[in-house]
């Protein structure tokens, strides 16, 4: 039962991942496409967590949360990049 209700959530991330992306395509600005990027790099990491659970892998968790930390700093980067058109 509990493989069932993992594998339709997995599902459903991967069909929202897609509307996602869609909009990182075809984003009218630039803050829609990072909004957008980020929350892709947040269901990675969230199905990187689902796959630790299915696996029994518990280094996944590792995996999982330097993925998500790296999505968010770069996030921070390019949010920052445009906004003032430095980094530093």
């Amino acid at each position: 039962m509990m493989e069932t209700v993992f594998l339709g959530f997995i599902i459903f991330l991967g069909v929202t991942m897609f509307v996602c992306l869609y909009r990182a395509y075809a984003g009218p600005t630039a803050a829609d496409r990072v909004v957008a990027i980020d929350v892709i790099s947040t269901k990675i990491a969230v199905l990187i967590a689902f796959l630790a659970i299915q696996t029994g892998q518990e280094s996944f968790i590792d995996v999982a949360l330097v993925y998500a930390m790296m999505g968010f700093i770069a996030t921070i980067a390019v949010s920052k990049y445009l906004e003032k058109g430095k980094l530093y």
